[in-house]
């Protein structure tokens, strides 16, 4: 990957577990998505009006995308409601870079080189070392968030690889995420805050920022990514966009004040190490 998309896609990296932090650290996740679809619909009008609109080929795949992130939003949203941050984060972005590369290989006819290969597999290991990080294994039973995490990721993995296909049709990544974001968004605001239109008129305007500058994040984030990827193949820019993770696990650390530690420090360096395996490939 040349530098330009490499550093792109890391800055989407960051960008993405900032969101997913402020949307975790919001305690009524319908409240917490509900704001951050409404900071998402602000972001995207703009893209939508500027931008000329996608070509006629790329709706498909944007319509599918649209009812795959729905989905996701679901399964994250009950995640985080029972997850820890520092474990559920890094399961659900842990899962999808394998399955991505199978997906592209199959829908997409791009197969990774050797070194490739490698990489999103370091990166992928360093991924799931981070889950289990400091955890007794007797303490990793399957739950409710833990499977809710894994379906995010399989999500992920077909959003990804849709997205990945449509973005490339539509002639233009800003319109392509500016109607996705959009379409997306559109629903959930409405509902959510309808729901807890009590609640919301109780909340301290610093949570109501948090949560609309969340959507905001959440639109450049993936913004970033189908830039990406209308520059590079599908799975090593998605192994690439899950260091988030690295990024998560620190900030977990940080604000919610769960323990990091040596095995994460190491389950880190396996992540840089994949990295590196997959910008020399």
């Amino acid at each position: 990957m040349s530098v330009s998309v490499t550093l792109a896609v890391l800055l989407a990296a960051i960008t993405h577990a900032s969101w997913n932090a402020i949307a975790h650290g919001i305690k009524d996740q319908l409240l917490a998505f509900g704001l951050l679809g409404a900071g998402g619909i602000v972001v995207a009008i703009p893209l939508v009006l500027l931008a000329p609109l996608p070509r006629g080929g790329c709706w498909p795949y944007l319509l599918a995308s649209v009812a795959i992130h729905v989905g996701y939003n679901l399964l994250l949203m009950r995640a985080y409601r029972y997850g820890e941050f520092s474990q559920v984060y890094p399961l659900a972005r842990g899962t999808s870079p394998l399955v991505v590369t199978v997906l592209a290989a199959v829908f997409v006819r791009e197969h990774p080189s050797p070194a490739q290969l490698a990489g999103v597999l370091v990166v992928s290991a360093g991924l799931w070392a981070l889950v289990f990080a400091g955890r007794h294994p007797g303490r990793i039973a399957p739950s409710p968030a833990l499977l809710a995490a894994v379906g995010t990721g399989l999500t992920i993995a077909a959003y990804t690889t849709v997205d990945g296909v449509g973005v490339r049709a539509s002639g233009n990544s800003v319109a392509y995420i500016g109607w996705l974001m959009l379409l997306e968004s559109l629903g959930v605001p409405f509902f959510a805050l309808l729901r807890r239109r009590d609640i919301l008129a109780e909340q301290p305007r610093r949570i109501i920022v948090a949560g609309l500058l969340g959507g905001a994040l959440s639109v450049l984030a993936y913004g970033l990514v189908l830039w990406a990827q209308t520059r590079g193949a599908l799975a090593p820019i998605a192994a690439l966009r899950e260091t988030s993770v690295i990024f998560g696990a620190i900030i977990g650390a940080v604000a919610f004040r769960e323990p990091f530690g040596r095995s994460r420090i190491a389950a880190t360096i396996v992540v840089v190490a994949g990295i590196v395996l997959l910008n020399v490939a």
